[in-house]
């Protein structure tokens, strides 16, 4: 709700002060930090928003015991990705602590001071901020494909978690991310989150949703993609036939 809350108020007379007290471990770590607010428009993700800073955000751990596990490990999924794109000790850290863990304080202060730093580098996201967007490319297509489907909705972070496995992939076939790491990424993945069900026929439409991705140049599909595992790099273009193939992949696994 924070992105919708800070939407409104961004819209409201031109513009009103607010305060986010987000309440989601994806709310903590993710749509609370950065400014960016948005909605669904027609079937796709977050295409309707603004950037629009918060007046203040109170984060408090103790929301967490209140959240079901589905929804405390959607938001690890971004945890997880703030680490691979941005600090490799941290997601070692990770495979040791996964999602049990009992005062969540010092994994949200860390992934909150990760994000901060990459958006203090590119407020409005034409550089740097791009890497926040691993995972998402091919986990977007993945989610507003799933969400036009009565019944089969999944998760943001779940979402994610696959895309980050597919784009991880890619890495691999662009020549940037060696195999070992490749390896890592997806076998923990995979120890925290559950496999989403599609079928290999529906790999061509859900792909043709990143047609779609807000990052994308005219009819260039960019993707942010991992030189190693701490190291993201964005701007790497990738066509819909290669989205295809690493659901495909995803879907062998």
């Amino acid at each position: 709700m924070t992105d919708l809350g800070g939407f409104c108020a961004a819209l409201y007379k031109r513009g009103i002060r607010f305060v986010q007290v987000p309440t989601t471990l994806l709310a903590q770590v993710d749509a609370s930090v950065g400014g960016k607010t948005g909605i669904d428009f027609q079937g796709f993700k977050n295409h309707l928003g603004v950037f629009q800073e918060p007046a203040g955000v109170f984060i408090d751990p103790k929301f967490l015991a209140t959240l079901d596990p589905r929804q405390l490990k959607s938001g690890y999924a971004e945890v997880v990705k703030h680490a691979l794109i941005a600090d490799a000790a941290a997601f070692r850290e990770q495979r040791i602590n996964s999602v049990f863990i009992d005062d969540w304080t010092d994994a949200i202060q860390h992934s909150v001071a990760l994000k901060q730093e990459i958006v203090a580098q590119d407020p409005l996201e034409n550089g740097p901020r791009k890497l926040l967007n691993f995972g998402h490319t091919v986990g977007h297509a993945l989610e507003s494909f799933l969400l036009s489907q009565p019944g089969r909705e999944i998760l943001h972070g779940e979402a994610v978690a696959a895309g980050m496995i597919c784009e991880a992939w890619l890495s691999v076939q662009h020549g940037l991310l060696n195999e070992n790491d490749l390896d890592q990424i997806e076998t923990f993945l995979f120890s925290v989150f559950e496999k989403v069900q599609f079928v290999s026929l529906e790999t061509e439409a859900i792909a043709d949703y990143a047609r779609q991705d807000k990052k994308n140049t005219g009819s260039t599909i960019n993707c942010t993609l991992l030189e190693s595992i701490g190291r993201g790099v964005y701007n790497q273009p990738v066509t819909v036939a290669e989205i295809a193939a690493s659901l495909r992949y995803y879907h062998r696994l």
